[in-house]
């Protein structure tokens, strides 16, 4: 998102430069470039600052008796920027040359690229790579398909497919603009785990659709991720295709959200010297997280979940639910509690929250058990505001990296699926959740451990290869992984 220069001097300047700037309420960076009279910069600082900007970087690229050219880097909503910029550009002595989103200026032209493993410089090369070398490689493989691990990127590759149905906390946005997302989850699998991912959007609505794609596409692949899908076709769609492929399927939304929760609820239940077995926890959210967070906490051996949606607790004989709802209604709330949220937390040892911001009073944490645990997960506005619940809670979490002890599924996949890939699994299996859950609460050291620290950064390089080999290891444990003939390149 870039203002050229020669875009200021046309007749109405704030209005063209309003247009350039998307209107939004979440902070993102900015950069405007300006020159000013030579002086002081404070002025121009407190223009910044009276519009709610935040100032970061200042750089002078230019200085001499009669200007200073400097770039400026501030944070501030679109709606502060957009009068911040008008300000600027009527303030005496003082011309915008360029003002940029840095947001979307680091999306222009896509995040990410395919980089080759071989130059291809003369006509040998060419014909190594491609015809007429490639042919044998091709009847190699057409007489063992396995060997696509092996001579393919097939062994290293992982599709993360969305529809766009549930993008982020924002909604059905579409396949288009699900794209950033699945290109922003690609550059984490590199860059954490070294694994080439591929964003996969597909224009396709029903479950049978997508299930369709999925499985056509699913050679080139070892892994299919899927993402941003929402509930409750997302189950099917798992559950056909793991059913369907002899590669591991993954939902990340359910699974790597129940990893992350579990991982830190190992060590909180820790912090407040509860036994995990023994805790009551409420969850809020029947949607993908929410299902899945309930089910890994069953297999973890907590029996006494309830669940809520908008209708209040989930419970057998509940009338006006879905598929995935009358499942948890056999495996949670074993007393059959009734009520709305603040009704069934009271006396609970946990709150977790998967659902939508604002939904908890302090009132209602209050009413929770003694050293309550509370995990207010719903980005980028939790369930409950940490700071309004701090005299009442004894560990608290959210999904925001501004707060402390961050559940965050980066955790979970790139580590998840690298072991997957090295294994050559066919399939997901909750023994493999499980591990991992219990690896990443392994980062946190006994001596370490405390209410602001239950769960490692997710820049602590140990996390991605300590989640690998646990999952690596349950694949072989539950016997679920293919045996891939090795290439005997001098016999070949």
């Amino acid at each position: 998102m870039v203002i050229k220069k020669e875009e200021l001097i046309m007749k109405d300047k704030k209005q063209e430069l309003q247009e350039y700037i998307p209107t939004a309420f979440n902070p993102l960076l900015y950069c405007v470039k300006l020159s000013s009279l030579s002086g002081s910069f404070s002025d121009i600082a407190a223009v910044i600052n009276s519009c709610g900007g935040h100032i970061g970087d200042i750089k002078v690229v230019e200085s001499n008796q009669n200007f200073v050219k400097r770039y400026v880097y501030f944070t501030a909503s679109t709606i502060q920027a957009r009068e911040i910029v008008s300000k600027l550009h009527d303030f005496p002595g003082t011309q915008i040359l360029d003002v940029q989103n840095e947001v979307y200026s680091a999306h222009v032209g896509g995040k990410i690229g395919i980089k080759l493993k071989k130059d291809v410089t003369n006509y040998k090369d060419l014909s190594i790579v491609y015809t007429p070398g490639v042919a044998e490689v091709c009847r190699t493989i057409q007489q063992d398909k396995r060997l696509a691990y092996n001579l393919t990127i097939k062994r290293n590759s992982v599709a993360v497919v969305t529809d766009g149905s549930a993008v982020l906390g924002l909604g059905n946005l579409g396949p288009f603009a699900g794209m950033p997302v699945m290109e922003g989850k690609a550059m984490l699998f590199k860059i954490l785990a070294d694994i080439d991912a591929y964003p996969i959007c597909l224009d396709a609505k029903t479950p049978d659709e997508i299930v369709a794609v999925v499985k056509a596409i699913a050679p080139g692949f070892g892994g299919i991720n899927l993402e941003d899908i929402a509930a409750p076709k997302c189950f099917e769609i798992e559950r056909r295709l793991q059913s369907e492929l002899d590669i591991p399927v993954f939902h990340d939304d359910q699974h790597g959200t129940a990893v992350v929760v579990l991982s830190a609820l190992f060590n909180a239940a820790k912090v407040v010297d509860k036994k995990l077995e023994d805790l009551e926890v409420v969850i809020t959210g029947a949607g993908a997280a929410g299902v899945s967070v309930a089910k890994i906490l069953l297999f973890a051996g907590i029996r006494n979940i309830i669940v809520t949606d908008r209708n209040g607790a989930i419970y057998m004989g509940r009338k006006e639910m879905n598929n995935s709802k009358e499942e948890l209604a056999n495996l949670t709330n074993p007393n059959k509690e009734k009520g709305v949220l603040s009704d069934v937390i009271k006396g609970a040892d946990v709150f977790i929250g998967v659902s939508g911001p604002d939904l908890v009073t302090p009132d209602d944490i209050k009413s929770m058990a003694k050293d309550p645990i509370v995990f207010a997960l719903s980005n980028p506005d939790p369930e409950i505001k940490p700071e309004l619940v701090k005299p009442y809670v004894r560990v608290m979490a959210t999904g925001r990296s501004d707060y402390p002890n961050q559940i965050n599924n980066v955790l979970c996949f790139p580590g998840f699926f690298r072991g997957l890939l090295d294994s050559y699994a066919t399939r997901v299996t909750e023994k493999m959740k499980y591990n991992a859950a219990v690896a990443i609460a392994s980062i946190v050291q006994d001596y370490e451990l405390n209410e602001s620290y239950i769960i490692p950064s997710i820049f602590n390089k140990q996390v991605a290869s300590t989640v690998s080999s646990a999952v690596a290891d349950a694949a072989f444990e539950d016997r679920v992984t293919k045996i891939i003939p090795e290439v005997d390149l001098k016999l070949l």
